[in-house]
C-alpha cells in the first residue's frame, strides 16, 4: 500500500467540519469528495447540489451550484476528467468553500463584491467528473468489482492502477467528445491503441460514455456561456480547438495568464482532438479553456496543492464576470 492510500484511510474521520475552511491534505476520492459537499450542504443554505447522471459503476455524479437562479449568465468548472488528476477535484472543492465563506461574511474578494457575484452569475462546479477512475486509482481494484477481470487484462495483466486515467471501460474521457473524432481514430490506429486502455482510448463513439453524455446533456440543457476543464500538469492554458478559435477566447485567455502566470499554448498531435474544450468551441463557438495545473508527474503529490491553489485563485473568482 502507498503512503497516499495509507494516508487516505487513517484519515477518514479526520474531516474538520468546524474549521471555516476545511483543510486538502489528503487525495479526494469518491467518498472524500462527498464529504466535503455533505458539509457545504448543511453550512450553507444558499448553494445547490443535484447529479448530472451516473458513472458506470452507478455513482452519482455531482455538480454544485453557485448563484442566484435567477442569473442569466452562467460558467462551468469540471475537474477530473482523468483518473490521476484528482487534485484538481481539491482545488474546486477548495474555490466552493471560499466563496461561501466570504458571500457568507459579506466579504470582498479581488476587489469583487461578492454579493453582486451571486445575484448575476452561475457557477456550476462538476468536481469530479471520472468518479470510477479517481476511485481506481486512489483505492486500486477490488475483487467484488464486476469489472475486475476486464480492467486486469485492459492494465497490461497488472493490478497497479496508479497511472490509471480512464473510466472503468478503459475509456479515456476526455477524447470521447464529438470533436475531430474520426481524425482522432486514425492517431489512435498509428499509436498501436485499438480498445479500452489506461489512457487515449477514445471509445467506440463520441459520447458512448456515461459521463461524458450526461456532461454534455447538462451542458445543452443550461446554456452555458464558458467552460474552464481543469487538467494536469504543465502549467499551461489552451484556448483553442486545433485552428478553431471561438470570439474573445485570446483576449480573456491573455487576462487569466497574467492572473496565474500559466502561459498560453495550442493543443498538439492527439491532445487537439475529441476534448471537452474542443467540443465546447466547436459546437458552441463560445470561449472554452483547458487549464493545465501545476508542474510535476501524474499523479501530483497533495503537498503541492496549496502552491497550485494558490495560483489559481484568482482566475476561479474572477472568470465569470469575463464570461
Amino acid at each position: 500500500m502507498n503512503n497516499d492510500k495509507r494516508d487516505l484511510q487513517n484519515s477518514r474521520t479526520s474531516l474538520d467540519a468546524e474549521k471555516a475552511i476545511l483543510e486538502m491534505k489528503h487525495p479526494v476520492d469518491y467518498l472524500r469528495m462527498n464529504e466535503y459537499i455533505d458539509v457545504f450542504m448543511r453550512r450553507y443554505q444558499f448553494i445547490e447540489t443535484t447529479s448530472i447522471g451516473k458513472t458506470i459503476m452507478g455513482r452519482d455524479i455531482p455538480v454544485i451550484c453557485l448563484g442566484s437562479p435567477e442569473a442569466r449568465r452562467a460558467v462551468l468548472y469540471v475537474g477530473s476528467h482523468h483518473g490521476m488528476e484528482w487534485i484538481t477535484t481539491a482545488i474546486l472543492l477548495r474555490f466552493i468553500n471560499e466563496y461561501c465563506e466570504c458571500l457568507s461574511n459579506s466579504r470582498r474578494m479581488y476587489n469583487m463584491n461578492m454579493s453582486f457575484l451571486f445575484e448575476n452569475r452561475r457557477i456550476y462546479v462538476v468536481p469530479m467528473l471520472n468518479c470510477d477512475g479517481v476511485e481506481l486509482q486512489i483505492n486500486g481494484l477490488c475483487e467484488e468489482n464486476p469489472m475486475y477481470d476486464r480492467l486486469i487484462s485492459m492494465n497490461s495483466g497488472s493490478l497497479d492502477f496508479s497511472r490509471w486515467q480512464a473510466n472503468v471501460r478503459g475509456v479515456d474521457l476526455n477524447h470521447n467528445y464529438n470533436a475531430g473524432f474520426a481524425e482522432y481514430k486514425q492517431l489512435e490506429a498509428a499509436a498501436d491503441i485499438f480498445g479500452g486502455a489506461p489512457t487515449r482510448f477514445s471509445g467506440e463513439a463520441p459520447e458512448s460514455e456515461p459521463e461524458t453524455a450526461a456532461l454534455c446533456n447538462f451542458i445543452r440543457y443550461m446554456e452555458i456561456r464558458m467552460i474552464f476543464a481543469l487538467h494536469t500538469q504543465g502549467e499551461e492554458i489552451f484556448y483553442t480547438s486545433g485552428d478553431v478559435v471561438s470570439p474573445r477566447s485570446l483576449q480573456i485567455a491573455r487576462l487569466l495568464s497574467r492572473m496565474c502566470g500559466y502561459k498560453l499554448a495550442e493543443p498538439e498531435g492527439m491532445a487537439a482532438y475529441g476534448g471537452l474544450t474542443d467540443w465546447f468551441i466547436r459546437e458552441f463557438n463560445k470561449p472554452s479553456f483547458t487549464i493545465e495545473c501545476g508542474k510535476g508527474e501524474n499523479p501530483l503529490p497533495v503537498s503541492d496543492f496549496f502552491e497550485i491553489y494558490s495560483r489559481l485563485r484568482e482566475m476561479l473568482f474572477t472568470s465569470p464576470i469575463l464570461g
